[in-house]
């Protein structure tokens, strides 16, 4: 009788597995990545409203940015966050720059005469950087995080600088699977664009109608940037012409529209479901991972 219990007891907990497994798989993915954590305070205060909401969500942490350490503190009060390393090789505000984690003598390619990173990968890269250095201060970047005590799920990249070339792609790949993480864009991810150029006034309207419209197929990725239309933030001027002007105004819109009522009753209906990358993790694991362009 034990053993027919027992066995009717593991036959249930498997049907049941498998019919939420089945619900689940009827579901558009939605995936929030929440950039530039750690950037400065008005970042950091805007990710603890989004992270109280208990939403799951992806949020990028930038080590190298003066308010790291808060960013980090305050990542580990909130263990339904997955979190990711923000590789960092910019540093693209006229009044507010940051230079290597590894030390300056360390990485010199890497940086202008002040001792910090370029404002634009074009620069960057106009400066020949060596690909040891870039390593070296990516390696010194995931190793700081852990340091300050964060579980790092994935990588991802500031501006697109390290993943620039072929060799710079394959650095990261290598961290990734040294250090045993995901890498954004590494799974079936699918960008929803539009989000950060809509104009401030329309980023609800903008958000919402690309929610709406969303057909199934891969894991539908958001990439926000978050922040306060605070003082702090509205004195900083983007030294890349291609910015976006009054960028605090763009942050504090885009979390409004992240926070709206209607837009998270509307990412909560029953034809979507929100994941992390450490969800992701957990269902297809690592070894599913592949770059992108690649089948």
């Amino acid at each position: 009788m034990k053993l027919l219990i027992t066995i009717s007891f593991f036959l249930s907990s498997f049907f049941s597995l498998s019919a939420q497994q089945q619900q689940a798989g009827d579901k558009i993915p939605l995936l929030f990545r929440l950039d530039d954590i750690g950037m400065c305070h008005s970042v950091n205060e805007a990710a603890q409203k989004v992270l109280a909401t208990g939403m799951p969500v992806s949020m990028s942490v930038m080590v190298p940015c003066p308010w790291f350490a808060e960013a980090a503190e305050l990542l580990k009060k909130y263990p339904h966050v997955s979190v990711g390393i923000h590789l960092t090789l910019n540093s693209e505000w006229k009044q507010y720059r940051w230079g290597p984690v590894s030390g300056i003598s360390q990485v010199p390619t890497l940086v202008d005469s002040l001792g910090n990173f370029f404002p634009s990968r074009s620069k960057l890269f106009g400066n020949n950087p060596k690909l040891a250095e870039i390593e070296t201060e990516l390696r010194a970047q995931i190793e700081k995080a852990l340091r300050a005590g964060l579980k790092i799920d994935y990588l991802d990249y500031h501006m697109g600088a390290a993943v620039q070339t072929a060799e710079t792609r394959a650095i990261v790949e290598k961290l990734a699977k040294e250090y045993k993480l995901a890498i954004s864009r590494y799974y079936d991810e699918v960008d929803v664009e539009g989000g950060y150029a809509a104009p401030a006034a329309g980023k609800l309207d903008t958000l919402t109608a690309k929610v709406k419209t969303l057909q199934k197929g891969g894991t539908k990725l958001f990439v926000v940037h978050i922040g306060l239309d605070a003082p702090e933030m509205s004195a900083m001027e983007d030294l890349n012409p291609s910015g976006p002007k009054d960028m605090s105004k763009h942050r504090q819109a885009e979390l409004d529209a992240l926070l709206h009522p209607s837009f998270q009753q509307l990412i909560h209906a029953s034809r979507f479901r929100l994941v992390s990358y450490r969800m992701l993790i957990e269902e297809r694991g690592l070894d599913t991972m592949k770059r992108p362009g690649t089948k």
